[in-house]
């Protein structure tokens, strides 16, 4: 009965904490979702904005660094930037996009790591592969801040020929249950991909030349191409982040209601050890009144 006393305070103990991780978590999953919301309507004007210089404009991408596929160059380096969670107790989450992100990197021939969130460090650090020594950011809270500076970073380095291409690995939220890990490729753009991301879905209609950016397209474009890259960024942030909430509390629910059944047949154990020991001692006083 004593160690049945025992188990029964430990779990109803630890399904306290279940719990009020799972209040955290609702909480800051409908924050993230509310940040998103306030910041999506300037990133779908720059989205607009270049799908206007996209059928307005013939050849904007001709020329273009960020176009540059840079098939001929030799020891090709691929930048991958994996989004996993700061930290653990969200069910298979963090599993999941270390599993993709393996993949990818089991499939380029000189990859390059930029780990956002501890898990995804520490799980690299041990195995040794290359990562950037000064990318070293959070998953929680993103801010638009934080994603330009990462775009900046990764910018730079494709700029100066130390990246040729970079993908982005993060799980996105389909539903509150359903999540799916994802990489997609941030650079070099591709024309076929961005026409479709930005809703461009309709063919290249004929040149307008009556639509005037100052002081070029091509500058106009460019400008763009960077905020395009860091609302990308900053949407991988969010999602990554709203679903390892959402993971999170879907596990502390599982969890508090796998307490609740151990609680119960522990309990009944209980009753019964109890009620076996109440029957012993009646049936040892009735033995021993017998014997007097």
């Amino acid at each position: 009965m004593r160690e049945i006393k025992l188990r029964i305070k430990s779990i109803t103990e630890t399904q306290q904490i279940t719990k009020a991780m799972k209040l955290i978590s609702a909480a800051k999953l409908k924050k993230a979702k509310q940040q998103l919301e306030q910041t999506r309507p300037y990133f779908l004007e720059v989205e607009r904005t270049m799908a206007e210089i996209l059928s307005h404009s013939a050849g904007v991408e001709q020329g273009n660094v960020y176009f540059d596929n840079r098939k001929d160059k030799a020891n090709r380096k691929t930048g991958i930037i994996v989004l996993t969670g700061d930290k653990s107790m969200a069910g298979g989450y963090n599993h999941n996009i270390l599993k993709l992100a393996d993949q990818k990197i089991s499939m380029v021939e000189h990859p390059v790591l930029f780990i956002a969130g501890y898990i995804g460090r520490n799980y690299y650090g041990k195995k040794k592969h290359e990562m950037y020594k000064d990318f070293d950011y959070p998953v929680q809270n993103p801010t638009v801040r934080r994603a330009a500076e990462i775009t900046n970073i990764i910018l730079d380095e494709y700029k100066k020929g130390e990246l040729d291409e970079v993908y982005l690995v993060f799980t996105g939220m389909v539903s509150a249950i359903k999540l799916v890990p994802q990489a997609i490729r941030l650079l070099p753009l591709s024309l076929e991909v961005l026409e479709a991301d930005i809703g461009f879905n309709e063919g290249k209609p004929a040149v307008d030349r009556s639509m005037n950016y100052e002081p070029s397209p091509e500058a106009v474009f460019e400008v763009l191409i960077c905020k395009y890259l860091k609302g990308v960024i900053y949407g991988a942030f969010v999602e990554a982040f709203t679903s390892e909430q959402s993971a999170r509390m879907t596990a502390m629910d599982n969890a508090t209601t796998n307490a609740d059944e151990m609680l119960q047949k522990l309990t009944l154990s209980y009753n019964r050890a109890r009620q076996a020991a109440i029957t012993q001692e009646i049936t040892e006083i009735v033995g021993g009144a017998a014997a007097l």
